[in-house]
């Protein structure tokens, strides 16, 4: 079996080799305990996996390796829960969905508040009760147009205003390079070069001169290497909707990493509020306060905002407005304090434009950012760049 997982990893393009394939073995040969495949998936990637930006492509080939597994495996006696539960959902028709009743934040907040009183068991289906499928504002794999998801996965509805759980969001694949080219030519736009460091480049040009002046004998002059001195500071909303925009992401994250000599990458979630993050060599968010990023940079900084700007308008205008957690102050706060201390700020879309005029989140943020919002098209970025450049 362990032969086929190495080989396995290696058709997933993954850099594995022998001898850390070896190494895996020995730690196996040793175990403390019997692993579960928890322990086994930790193990064997802090083992074959050297490099933090290829844990997304392991995690992938380990799961199609796991579930090969699981194929051999004897069926259970026992029926799924997972399964028992999608089978009470409702197949709601359209006219069913705009048939329920929205409520507001407060209100939703307050209903919801009732019925964690009231409710003395596990509930699924059906539209009051906290619990899975069905149309009640409150639980998670149903449908309701402002709910509350409460303790599992989404239905892909994303209609749900509050998410009463943590939500671990994958970082962009720095390492990813098909397509970036055109969005590389529309980003040197921003490039504004300056000799700097120590001398590493032939200067062809002066090499001639001086050489010419010492009658044919060689003279090498060297400058130092040329760099992109603009400085970036790229915010990146991850996670719900902008799932559907990871690829044309990743390629522009990774054509600003080759293009931009002084980048610096931090994430958020729909909005930015008093605090965003990075990710650490675990996976893991390692929050800094917002307060303490507007301290750090300096106005020299030019900063892109990346998301689609889809998320219930109360997680831009209200107070509590955030779907992870209780925000203090509201999200146009936050994004007004951004253009204040650096006044050249894009935010660049993944959405198409055209469908822009039916987002209402949109137009919020179009609005706060002085209409400084262009499509991730090389035009639009064309256009974003024309701007930061002035």
């Amino acid at each position: 079996m362990f032969i086929d997982f190495f080989y396995h990893l290696r058709k997933y393009q993954l850099p594995v080799s022998v001898k850390e394939y070896l190494t895996l073995l020995e730690v196996l040969s040793h175990p403390i305990m019997p692993p579960t495949l928890d322990d086994f998936y930790r193990m064997a990637r802090m083992t074959l996996i050297k490099d933090e930006t290829l844990f997304d492509k392991y995690d992938q080939a380990f799961a199609s390796f796991a579930k090969g597994i699981e194929a051999k495996l004897p069926a259970s006696k026992e029926i799924p829960m997972d399964w028992l539960i999608k089978e009470f959902q409702k197949r709601l028709t359209p006219e069913e969905k705009a048939a329920i009743e929205k409520h507001g934040l407060e209100k939703l907040l307050e209903l919801f508040k009732q019925r964690l009183e009231e409710q003395k068991e596990r509930h699924a289906g059906g539209n009051k009760w906290i619990g899975t499928g069905g149309s009640s504002p409150f639980g998670h794999g149903g449908y309701h147009p402002e709910g509350i998801r409460v303790g599992g996965p989404s239905a892909g509805n994303r209609t749900a205003v509050k998410v009463w759980e943590e939500r671990l969001f994958q970082e962009y694949d720095a390492n990813q390079e098909l397509g970036t080219r055109n969005f590389k030519v529309a980003l040197r736009r921003l490039r504004r070069f300056a000799r700097e460091g120590a001398a590493e480049e032939l200067d062809l040009d002066d090499t001639i001169r001086s050489t010419a002046r010492n009658a044919g004998y060689l003279d090498v002059k060297m400058v130092p290497e040329r760099h992109n001195s603009v400085k970036v500071l790229m915010l990146l909303d991850v996670g719900g909707s902008m799932d559907d925009h990871i690829q044309r992401v990743e390629e522009l994250f990774s054509a600003a990493g080759s293009e931009f000599h002084h980048l610096e990458v931090y994430y958020f979630h729909n909005c930015v509020y008093e605090r965003v993050w990075r990710y650490g060599h675990d996976r893991r968010r390692q929050y800094i306060d917002t307060w303490d990023l507007l301290r750090k940079y300096n106005e020299d900084w030019r900063v892109i905002m990346v998301g689609d700007a889809t998320m219930s308008p109360y997680e831009i205008m209200a107070p509590g407005g955030s779907v992870e957690h209780f925000n203090k102050e509201a999200g146009a706060t936050w994004l007004q304090r951004i253009i204040d201390t650096w006044p050249k700020t894009v935010w660049l879309n993944p959405e198409p434009s055209h469908y822009w005029q039916y987002r209402q989140s949109i137009s919020l943020i179009r609005n706060i950012m002085q209409d400084h919002m262009y499509p991730i098209t090389v035009s639009g970025i064309e256009q974003g760049m024309r701007f930061l450049s002035k």
